[in-house]
């Protein structure tokens, strides 16, 4: 069996994180029609759910995203990478936060598509610099 390392826990910790980020966004826009049929209410009762997972896993991302920054020491093209994929972690959070501040259909519309599409270039960039 292959020793458990401190690099092992630290990408660990953040995959799981950019999953239930990224992945939760994906899942809870999919189930949205459904919670609408369930109740005008219950789509903003999901999201509230939701948050309560999301926002501490987007803390993760960022904590673990540090210190892979640190870990790794990327230099030149890899480095560009990981610098845009700083942009787009933070796009994305700051996007989310206004989808929650939203006080319109299209304005939530709006700020989780945003969200949801720079998660899913902050997992692409990832994907490269793994």
């Amino acid at each position: 069996m292959l020793p458990l390392t401190l690099e092992n826990v630290r990408l660990f910790l953040h995959v799981l994180a950019a999953t239930v980020w990224v992945g939760g966004q994906l899942v809870l826009a999919g189930l949205v029609p459904a919670l609408r049929a369930a109740g005008p209410e219950v789509p903003k009762a999901a999201a509230n759910a939701f948050n309560r997972v999301a926002w501490p896993a987007f803390a993760v991302l960022l904590a673990t995203g540090a210190w892979n920054a640190v870990a790794e020491e990327l230099e030149g093209p890899a480095r560009r990478t990981m610098e845009v994929k700083v942009v787009v972690v933070v796009l994305s959070g700051v996007a989310a936060y206004l989808h929650t501040r939203a006080d319109t259909p299209r304005g939530r519309g709006v700020w989780g598509g945003v969200s949801f599409l720079a998660a899913l270039a902050a997992l692409l960039l990832g994907v490269q610099l793994g």
